[in-house]
């Protein structure tokens, strides 16, 4: 399958992003082509809300910014993977930007899964992101293929990296 990781943490070496990492591996160990991107380093902005998509652009987003590299990934991805720190009790703005920035397409067109990886210095913080993950999963009509969280005690385990195996062993 073509995987595509959107993974949002500005900490090279932090949680989320040794998360990401973890889930790549598996899933090309089982000979899965994977696209991982830092979506943090780069400059995406939030949705206007111009309709400039729905008329005159075809679908196509009037901003041209660093969205523009995800846009043809994301047509291509089978499975899409969110990998996103908590900071205060939803998913952050660094992944936020390029969700909503796929108003104009709708939905990815061969997406089929998702699964979502989150990481946390709290326990109980995950609530929001997870709904509004399960909304977007349900909303494209697409199977949540898991979702793996780790607070502070729980970041950079082996359980915590079996659990991550378990997702991609479940594609």
């Amino acid at each position: 399958m073509n995987i595509l990781i959107l993974q949002a943490s500005p900490r090279a070496n932090g949680n989320t992003a040794w998360m990401a990492e973890e889930y790549k591996n598996a899933a090309e160990a089982a000979g899965h082509k994977v696209t991982l991107v830092n979506v943090s380093k780069k400059k995406i902005a939030g949705c206007l809300a111009c309709e400039y998509c729905h008329g005159k652009g075809n679908g196509a987003c009037i901003q041209k910014d660093d969205m523009q590299e995800l846009y043809p990934l994301m047509a291509e991805a089978e499975v899409l993977v969110l990998a996103a720190p908590i900071y205060y009790f939803t998913l952050n703005a660094q992944i936020q930007a390029p969700i909503q920035r796929l108003y104009c397409v709708n939905k990815p067109a061969k997406v089929k899964k998702m699964a979502l990886l989150m990481s946390s210095y709290s326990p109980g913080v995950y609530t929001g992101a997870i709904s509004e993950y399960k909304d977007i999963c349900g909303y494209w009509g697409v199977e949540d293929s898991g979702i793996v969280t780790a607070k502070i005690d729980e970041q950079k385990t082996e359980a915590t990296k079996q659990k991550i195996q378990e997702l991609v062993k479940n594609l």
